[in-house]
């Protein structure tokens, strides 16, 4: 109530501001009249009478025609939210200026309607063409992959490492195109989080072998509320940062002993710079690990964030240069996000 009475004020000053010309002239034309009256000694009283009579005009004009600039104030406030859908709410023109106004914000509303179809028409043939590139390359990948089993050799064990590198590059171009369609593709149901766990690691089991990074994986024996194929990929994601950047020694996954529901990957590589910590979940972000492997898109960890959010769970992650990183997936259900 007190912040109304404070918006009220101000709004009276600049009304009062707006019309400071028409009241200069008001008082300018009665000092006139006293001025010309007092000179032929003409008795004052008739015009000190008119003078109190027309200031009470004045005043009522004036209460009335404040009342009428707060009733358009407000309107134009509210249509603050809704004028990006339509221009029909304005309020009546009161003269030519305010028309043209209204034309010169119609010519600005129709270039931004019109711009903004454009740049979605873009956008979605953008998103049509890649999408159709990423399900197109699949062919040619698995064409590959069956003429490099034809014969075991460790070159051909290479070519197939890097190919598999290929594939999780072109499935990581999926999701991250499905992002913002996602909630139409959620499933949710009550799954079992190490038979999830158990699909990644056996995705990346042959670069655990290539790698010679031992896995340490505890029985989880936790049921979690969540999308079986979005899950994955997150834990697949993070997997694949801790075989990156774990040159030598163990991945381990257990459940914290201490938080309910709260799945923790653990590695022993190159860890995270402290400074680097608070940015680590930004788009693009590379930071230490970036300039190491100069590869790096800083999309990963941004992507898992942005589909935990989605999932109604939480990513977080402790982590030191050359001991190690600690990712906690904090899986424990609350009230789901819509856009």
């Amino acid at each position: 109530m007190k912040q109304k009475g404070k918006e009220f004020i101000q709004l009276f000053i600049l009304y009062f501001k707006a019309y400071i010309k028409e009241i200069i002239f008001y008082v300018l034309a009665a000092s006139i009249f006293f001025l010309v009256f007092s000179l032929y000694g003409l008795p004052l009283e008739p015009v000190i009478y008119s003078f109190i009579l027309c200031m009470n005009i004045g005043v009522v004009f004036l209460s009335v025609n404040f009342m009428d600039y707060y009733r358009r104030h407000k309107i134009l406030k509210d249509l603050q939210d809704s004028i990006v859908l339509s221009l029909e709410k304005l309020p009546d023109v009161k003269d030519m200026i305010e028309q043209d106004y209204q034309e010169l914000l119609s010519i600005l509303y129709n270039a931004n309607v019109q711009s903004k179809y454009e740049a979605d028409e873009k956008y979605n043939n953008l998103m049509r063409y890649y999408t159709l590139w990423a399900h197109q390359i699949k062919t040619p990948i698995a064409a590959i992959h069956l003429i490099l089993q034809e014969e075991e050799n460790e070159q051909n064990l290479e070519l197939s490492m890097e190919l598999f590198k290929i594939e999780q590059y072109v499935e990581f171009v999926l999701q991250y195109l499905r992002l913002d369609s996602m909630f139409s593709d959620l499933v949710f149901k009550k799954y079992s989080l190490d038979e999830i766990v158990k699909q990644a690691v056996r995705k990346y089991a042959r670069m655990f072998v290539r790698k010679k990074i031992k896995l340490d994986f505890k029985g989880l024996n936790c049921e979690v509320l969540t999308d079986e194929k979005w899950l994955c990929f997150v834990i697949e994601q993070i997997l694949s940062n801790a075989l990156k950047y774990t040159k030598q020694g163990m991945i381990f996954i257990y459940m914290h002993p201490d938080f309910e529901k709260t799945l923790v990957i653990e590695d022993t590589g190159i860890g995270i710079a402290k400074e680097d910590l608070n940015r680590i979940f930004e788009r693009g972000f590379t930071g230490y690990n970036g300039r190491w492997d100069k590869k790096s898109t800083g999309l990963g960890l941004y992507l898992c964030k942005q589909i935990l959010d989605r999932l109604s769970h939480r990513i977080t992650i402790e982590s030191e240069l050359d001991q190690g990183t600690k990712v906690f997936i904090h899986l424990e259900t609350i009230q789901l996000k819509a856009e």
